[in-house]
């Protein structure tokens, strides 16, 4: 599928998949319910599309337009403040854009976009907070051939992106498509499930928990891909493992612009153990079900993030795990085949914290990971890591007893 320019009145944000099965961003083309924006002279400003947000705008001049942005919710919430919206000019020329915040302030490096496929960056400065309402924050510049153009925050990865790629998954061998069951708004919540469905162990891996993340999703995708491969190590992974990935846990949030939370105000990863959120108690139903099953066992959790550089969070030494010494196995073969590259590797556990990592170990005893990416990382490395990660995870995991 190839989507090019804009379709007036077409709505829906649409996702396209190369022919060799690996994620393209996506074009948007569609409305939203919850849309803000503001027009003046010569230049507009909308949200009128999923994933679109910002608190309010105001149109200065033809070529000069600010925006403030404000989280969904009141602070403290985690510093991940999304942005995304569209520029519609009467011609071309040079825009300018003062970016405000409400709170925390600058993180994550402008880009644009004509058709939602190709992203760039564009020329950015801080600003001090007399410039701008709220407590500073940055001018951008953007160079307009006359067309509307995105402007965002990172790339827009939404809900019918995951649909277009989970359309290209599920036509592989070994691979059935299901419905986990719905968010709150009552979005689906999709998952796949991967290898031998007959197989005792399994392996369960998560995404998008918090909807601005969306480096961590671009390293999903071809980890995901890889365990599909037609290598010796896939197929003799598949045989004998079942993988359960649900990679949209937060569709509601990914398409009204959050910064952190679902709609239900909570930060999903700081639900795991309260529940209070019927997407984590997907999850907890999943796995509950194959503890429960005695003709299955959990052996690895998964789950991936973003963060301002690339990390794996693991358990630490102190916790054991069956299997036992996982994580060192993998790190390291993961570390091979990566030559120049550092893996930052920061163990920790803390029960009290209710975030997946920590729940999962401390109620089934496996080993746990959240796997970040960096805000910034190049997109060809961070394809170049989600592969690396699942070679490495799958050789290792074939290492081990079989249960």
């Amino acid at each position: 599928m190839d989507f090019r320019g804009f379709l007036a009145g077409a709505l829906l944000l649409a996702g396209c998949a190369n022919p060799t099965g690996t994620i393209e961003p996506t074009t948007p083309l569609a409305a939203k319910d919850d849309a803000a924006g503001c027009s003046g002279t010569g230049l507009s400003v909308d949200t009128a599309f999923p994933s679109g947000a910002l608190s309010s705008c105001e149109v200065e001049r033809s070529n000069r337009v600010s925006v403030l942005i404000a989280p969904e919710d009141e602070p403290p919430i985690n510093c991940s403040p999304w942005y995304a919206f569209r520029l519609t000019p009467a011609k071309a020329g040079t825009i300018t854009i003062d970016l405000g915040y409400t709170a925390c302030g600058h993180r994550y490096w402008p880009k644009y976009s004509y058709d939602g496929v190709t992203w760039n960056s564009v020329n950015a400065k801080n600003i001090a907070a007399s410039e701008v309402d709220g407590i500073g924050g940055t001018r951008i510049e953007v160079q307009s051939d006359g067309r509307p153009l995105f402007v965002a925050a990172q790339e827009i990865v939404v809900p019918a992106t995951y649909d277009a790629w989970l359309d290209t998954v599920e036509k592989k061998p070994d691979v059935t498509r299901f419905t986990l069951g719905q968010s709150a708004e009552g979005r689906d919540i999709e998952a796949v499930r991967i290898g031998n469905p007959e197989a005792r162990e399994v392996i369960v891996l998560v995404g998008r928990q918090h909807p601005p993340e969306v480096t961590g999703a671009l390293a999903m995708f071809p980890f995901v891909e890889q365990l599909l491969g037609d290598d010796d190590t896939a197929r003799k992974f598949r045989a004998r493992f079942q993988i359960v990935a649900v990679p949209l846990l937060n569709p509601d949030g990914v398409v009204h612009g959050h910064w952190r939370h679902g709609t239900g105000g909570m930060d999903l990863n700081r639900d795991w153990g309260p529940f209070t959120q019927p997407e984590t108690r997907l999850m907890r139903d999943l796995l509950e079900k194959i503890d429960a099953d005695p003709g299955q066992k959990l052996r690895l959790f998964i789950d991936f993030h973003s963060t301002r550089y690339d990390t794996i969070y693991t358990l630490t030494d102190a916790q054991v795990t069956d299997p036992v010494g996982y994580k060192d196995t993998w790190l390291a073969a993961y570390a091979a085949l990566l030559p120049g590259y550092d893996v930052r590797i920061e163990p920790g556990h803390n029960p009290q914290l209710p975030v997946s990592k920590a729940w999962v170990y401390d109620r089934f005893g496996v080993p746990t990971a959240t796997y970040e990416i960096g805000d910034e990382t190049d997109r060809k490395l961070i394809r170049q890591l989600g592969t690396a990660a699942a070679q490495s995870m799958m050789a290792t995991m074939l290492e081990t007893p079989t249960e």
